[in-house]
């Protein structure tokens, strides 16, 4: 908006998204904006604040005690935004002020049969003091002489004669009203910030405080809120906690998507700072407009029928095809990318192809990905290159997939390294294995840096991968054991899979977890249960079940277990009252040591809700654990931060299901801790003591009359992946029950959803090369060291991509993101994380990148536009990092600074 009209905004205007986040309150402030705009929240919270004038307020973040974050915030007091339900508290009265619903439009007539007529001499005092009237009672919930009366609705303003048709009849209005001093009124038309504007002078000439009341010292006169909005109800027991789950394998895709792209501009950025030859700067401006469309592409589905699942059939698809473009194009980037920072030189032309490709292989918009098989024949070895996106170097056991279990894993000097080859699955009860193989090693890679490693078939001098031994449970006699392995039947009514942490216990029968046993002998009950809810009222937006959800799954399914070297794993097809079954599972432990997965429970659930069987039905998982949590949990907004949810019985079992963008926890009253990390956006209540539940997709044959016109019927199959954390703490913590502030994420635990949601990127060479060629170690590690524990880098980037050959040296080109996690520190500091520092000293930006020099660094807002730091709310030190270089970041703030950077010379 700036670089086209020249408009930087300062009023956010959001009427239709489903419930609010205080996050979005956050990073509103933070880009400089001063006051807000919301409409659907929960009817019976509108009445509560109407009723003691509070409808006007500074939303301040929970965990802010110096007031930095308040913004000016307005909720509009009626049902909807439409024209019936904004000029005051009657609709029947209201719509007769609707002037596009006169005959001649093309828009419905009211329906509660009074029309809008036309204004004239004759009839223009009656109409005038009738609508007066409804702004007068309107005017009473509000503190203020000042009055905002929207005027509009979805799809209007389509031709000119409807807007003259609005214009004509109210200027004829106005001028009634503004001619008649005894009405003591004055109305005109104006924008929202006129609005906020006339409001704001009044705020200064009157106080508006009530007695005792805590405000603010943004703007005087009004109440502080904090806390979000979750969940919406409109009207009765109509709640939208329906949206969190609709169209689950999108809400997938828009977090692929995101760290992809986030990775991209890291790269991006990458090559610009550090090549200065002609070569790389063509790859990097040869690819500026699909770096651009991308961006784009993924912030519209950002909209509240985007992302929500919201949307007819044809415009998913639309979205879909959008995201999954930008995916393949952003994969091609950086496999050409990788290939220029490790310094493989080809003077070949722009458009050659790259010798890598993603090992994640989408081929069409609404289908899981394949993984590419390596096919590495006798005598050769092909390399694969992992690509770190995080800003801590990572130890992590990784998979890739080999169509011959006979290889051995080196790194990038040609040493040994232990692996692990087991066989590949899927989701068919009549041919679970593939016939490919999986193979796992433990690897290395530098923050935000590259390693490589080779899968290599006949070197000699190292052993090959080891083969995992399988176990098997099957009521029916039709397995048949894959060659290379050693197979056992189960006998037992339990199994159990371990490492040096943990024992998981499972029932055989039914293929699910019953266990968790630490080395330190504490145990913990999880019970797994997959159920699921039958709801006919339920939609898109709603979601409406009859009853509690009932188990599916009965005695006598398949169950395979690998044990290895580095994975343990157990698999589960189980049996239902259904030929095929809608889900089957995994769970797997991992070895290895100093690696943080190690400390998890990694469940993979395969969702198939396809098919007439499961019309108007959703599908659960629920972990039934032994904390007396009271039916409190916790679960995150926008992954940014956390909310306190509580579970009531005066509102239906809808009503409290929450979102779960990323993370729920429970808490005991002995301090132990159960946290569930997604990779993907999903809905998660608790609904009796201990037990926390997350619906994983929902097939829903009816519209449900928000809008939509059309159920939900459009489901894919699809991978939910949740990595599951025990922990104990280790000095007292806040009761849950009594403190009604959220909780914080254990260190721990922000770096398990770190690594979740931005996993390492691997690329795969096209072609084998023969074991004779040694090429030189091929690394890539651009910080000087990894970054403290809780810093992370939000995004390292190029803000304009296209322009950045035609922008000065001088010019600050890149951009720079910092948000510092707020942790619990109840919980184990260090030992368990591999933490070596978090950020309570400074970070010298000067000297943060190996090679690289920072010439200049200025504080900017998150939207880069604003350079004067008061005004975002930041406190004092953010604005002096220019001299120093010096960033100190306070807990739960997220900086944006700008960058001039050179290669050092």
């Amino acid at each position: 908006m700036k670089d086209t009209i020249g408009v930087v905004p300062k009023n956010s205007w959001a009427i239709d998204p489903f419930g609010y986040s205080p996050t979005m309150a956050y990073l509103l402030r933070r880009m400089g904006f001063e006051n807000m705009l919301i409409q659907r929240t929960h009817y019976e919270l509108k009445k509560e604040l109407a009723l003691q004038k509070n409808l006007e307020y500074t939303w301040r973040q929970s965990w802010d005690v110096e007031e930095s974050t308040d913004i000016f915030t307005h909720m509009m007091p009626f049902y909807s935004y439409d024209i019936p339900h904004t000029c005051g508290p009657e609709p029947a009265i209201c719509c007769e002020f609707d002037f596009a619903r006169m005959h001649g439009f093309n828009y419905e007539l009211c329906p509660w049969g009074k029309h809008p007529v036309e204004i004239n001499q004759e009839n223009v005092q009656e109409r005038a003091l009738k609508l007066l009237d409804q702004y007068r009672k309107k005017s009473t919930l509000y503190r203020t002489n000042t009055l905002l009366i929207p005027l509009g609705d979805d799809f209007r303003y389509i031709s000119i004669d409807e807007a003259e048709a609005q214009f004509r009849n109210y200027q004829m209005l106005f001028d009634y009203i503004n001619s008649n001093p005894g009405l003591n009124a004055e109305a005109k038309f104006g924008t929202l910030d006129d609005y906020f504007q006339t409001l704001r002078e009044e705020a200064d000439r009157i106080n508006y405080s009530l007695p005792g009341e805590v405000g603010s010292g943004q703007i005087g006169g009004f109440p502080s809120l904090s806390g979000d909005f979750f969940t919406y109800a409109d009207r009765q027991q109509d709640y939208w906690s329906g949206y969190y789950i609709s169209r689950p394998f999108f809400k997938a895709v828009d977090r692929v998507l995101e760290q992809t792209l986030r990775a991209a501009e890291i790269m991006m950025a990458l090559l610009h700072g550090y090549c200065q030859r002609a070569q790389c700067e063509k790859l990097a401006t040869g690819f500026a407009y699909k770096m651009t469309a991308a961006r784009r592409n993924l912030a519209l589905f950002q909209h509240h029928d985007g992302v929500t699942g919201t949307a007819k059939d044809h415009v998913v698809q639309d979205y879909g095809i959008r995201m999954h473009t930008s995916l393949q194009d952003l994969q091609i980037f950086m496999s050409k990318s990788i290939e220029v920072l490790l310094g493989i030189h080809h003077e070949k032309s722009d458009h050659s192809p790259s010798q890598f490709e993603s090992e994640q292989v989408r081929s069409k918009y609404d289908v899981q990905p394949v993984l590419k098989a390596i096919n590495a024949r006798e005598g050769t070895s092909q390399s694969v290159v992992l690509f770190n996106p995080l800003e801590q170097t990572r130890e992590e056991v990784v998979m890739v997939i080999v169509k011959r279990p006979d290889v051995t894993v080196l790194d990038s000097n040609w040493t040994c390294v232990p692996s692990q080859v087991s066989p590949e699955l899927q989701h068919d009860k009549s041919k679970i294995f593939t016939g490919r193989h999986r193979l796992h090693w433990k690897a290395s890679v530098p923050a935000m840096g590259l390693q490589t490693y080779y899968v290599a078939n006949g070197f000699v001098g190292c052993e090959k991968a080891k083969p995992a031994k399988l176990k098997y449970f099957s009521m029916s006699n039709s397995f048949s054991c894959p060659a290379p392995y050693a197979c056992s039947k189960i006998e037992e009514g339990v199994a159990e899979i371990q490492n040096q942490h943990q024992t998981l216990t499972f029932d055989v029968k039914h293929g699910l977890l019953q266990k968790v046993t630490n080395t330190d002998g504490s145990m913990n009950a999880v019970g797994e249960e997959i159920g699921m809810y039958s709801s006919r009222g339920s939609g898109a937006y709603l979601f409406k079940p009859n009853g509690h959800a009932q188990p599916i799954i009965e005695a006598g399914g398949h169950m395979v277990i690998f044990e290895g070297l580095l994975v343990q794993e157990v698999y589960s097809y189980p049996k239902t009252t259904w030929e095929k079954a809608p889900i089957s599972h995994s769970t797997r432990i991992y070895n290895g040591d100093s690696t943080m997965r190690e400390l998890l429970i990694e469940k993979e659930y395969h969702v198939e809700l396809l098919g007439q069987d499961f019309n108007d039905r959703e599908l659960i998982v629920r972990y039934k654990t032994d904390l007396d949590n009271k039916k409190i949990f916790f679960s995150d907004l926008n992954g940014f931060q956390m909310s306190r949810r509580e579970t009531y019985d005066k509102i239906p079992l809808q009503g409290n299901y929450y979102p779960m963008p990323s993370l729920a926890f429970m808490l005991g009253s002995n301090g132990k801790r159960f946290s569930v990390h997604s990779r993907q956006s999903l809905g998660v209540a608790s609904l009796k003591d201990g037990w926390l539940e997350i619906m994983l997709d929902r097939r829903l044959l009816r519209d449900d009359g928000r809008g939509l016109g059309q159920g939900v019927m459009d489901n894919r199959p699809m991978n939910v992946i949740f990595h599951l954390l025990f922990e104990s703490n280790i000095s007292s913590t806040s009761d849950p029950v009594s403190n009604p502030l959220p909780l914080s994420p254990s260190l721990l635990s922000h770096l398990v959803g770190a690594h979740l949601n931005y996993p390492l990127h691997a690329f795969v060479a096209k072609n084998p090369q023969e074991l004779s060629v040694h090429p030189p170690p091929r690394s890539f590690s651009p910080l000087a060291a990894p970054l403290p524990c809780d810093l992370h880098i939000v995004n390292f980037k190029v803000p304009r991509p296209s322009k950045y050959s035609q922008q000065l040296i001088e010019d600050p080109r890149f951009v720079l993101i910092l948000q510092r996690r707020h942790w619990d520190t109840s919980y184990c500091r260090k030992g368990r994380s591999q933490c070596t520092t978090v950020a309570n000293e400074p970070l010298n930006l000067f000297n943060m990148f190996k090679g690289l020099e920072v010439l200049k660094a200025k504080a900017t807002s998150l939207n880069l536009l604003h350079e004067d730091i008061e005004m975002l709310g930041y406190m004092e030190q953010v604005a002096d990092v220019g001299q120093e270089g010096h960033v100190v970041i306070s807990p739960m703030e997220i900086q944006a600074y700008k960058l001039v950077l050179r290669p050092h010379q």
